[in-house]
């Protein structure tokens, strides 16, 4: 008696996996066949994917439609929490995409890990089923768990049009974060350009509280950096433990984005909430020392010439190379330690 309802089982498994071959393959007779002669719609492979899932991925608009017809879940979902909508928005099957949220499928519906339609269209560069989703009601404002919108993913990739047709869709502007962070990453112009129209926030902060001038000035970014700036963008903007744009160019060495901060009224005399005079020794470059200690001594020496104009009690004649050489050689442990390290 087990072994002959062992064998019912292996000779019912695979009808159910014939289904499934049918329906990936585009056999839409055959599926009905299999259907009309008891086998589940919904079964599912090894993986958690049924017929209408096969079918999507492949592109079977008339599968995916006579199986709907049928009875099917439009929006069961795999052991990943993909329904077939996401699918075939992953595989770019635009006439299955438009099939399937014609017949009520989620369109914003979500996986284990929050990817929805759109943002995997928008990270394959699927234009068409990015527009057909944005114009039934797809929201660009969802996220993934680790907090990307199909904004930040297409524009990670590259997807230049993705990008410009998702900024063009998102008219309130709030679905920006973290893309212009990852445009400054980048070094991309172009994008954060597009990211900043309309007069967006160029201080927008990221979950750990840091600026995409933050980033920029991470990676030494000159370019994005002057953009950010140029687009207002606050120079000495405090993160997470009031740590600065300069703070993190000096850790990294990063000599001209230094400069470039310093150029755009950086305060050299910013300190961080965390003590850390050891951290700092060992991380601040001996170039950058030399060039935050030289801006000092500068912006003091420029300042007493002012003073000494308007009072003329007293002169403070301009140092030359070597005058500047040697009061950095007797100011640099005061300078540093006063400046930077307190």
């Amino acid at each position: 008696m087990a072994s002959s309802a062992t064998g019912d089982h292996e000779e019912q498994t695979d009808v159910n996996a014939c289904y499934l071959r049918a329906a990936r393959a585009g056999n839409l007779e055959k599926a009905l066949d299999y259907l009309k002669n008891g086998v589940d719609i919904n079964i599912c492979n090894q993986n958690g994917l049924n017929a209408l899932h096969l079918a999507s991925k492949e592109g079977h608009v008339e599968v995916v439609a006579g199986l709907i017809k049928q009875g099917a879940n439009v929006d069961a979902a795999t052991k990943k929490g993909n329904t077939a909508l996401h699918i075939a928005s992953l595989a770019g099957q635009s006439e299955v995409v438009k099939e399937l949220v014609t017949n009520g499928a989620n369109v914003n519906a979500q996986s284990q890990n929050g990817f929805t339609p759109l943002y995997m269209a928008a990270q394959e560069n699927h234009m068409e089923v990015v527009q057909f989703l944005l114009d039934n009601g797809s929201s660009q404002s969802i996220a993934t768990e680790d907090g990307f919108t199909p904004l930040a993913v297409a524009l990670q990739q590259g997807h230049d049009q993705v990008v410009s047709l998702l900024l063009e869709n998102d008219t309130k502007g709030k679905v920006r974060l973290p893309a212009l962070h990852i445009a400054a990453r980048k070094d991309d112009t172009k994008a954060a350009a597009l990211l900043l129209q309309s007069d967006h926030n160029a201080d927008i902060e990221s979950k750990s509280g840091f600026t995409p001038l933050h980033i920029a000035s991470h990676y030494g970014n000159i370019n994005v950096a002057t953009l950010l700036l140029n687009r207002g963008a606050a120079v000495d903007f405090k993160a997470r433990n009031d740590i600065t744009p300069l703070h993190v160019a000096s850790k990294r060495g990063n000599t001209n984005m230094v400069r470039l901060l310093l150029e755009r009224g950086a305060r050299i005399d910013a300190r961080t909430k965390v003590p850390a005079h050891t951290h700092a020794h060992k991380h601040t470059h001996g170039d950058i020392s030399t060039m935050l200690v030289f801006w000092e001594v500068n912006k003091y020496v420029n300042k007493s010439e002012e003073f000494a104009d308007s009072s003329h009690f007293y002169t403070f004649p301009p140092l030359s190379p070597m005058h500047q050489y040697l009061c950095h050689l007797s100011i640099t442990i005061v300078m540093l330690n006063l400046c930077l390290f307190s």
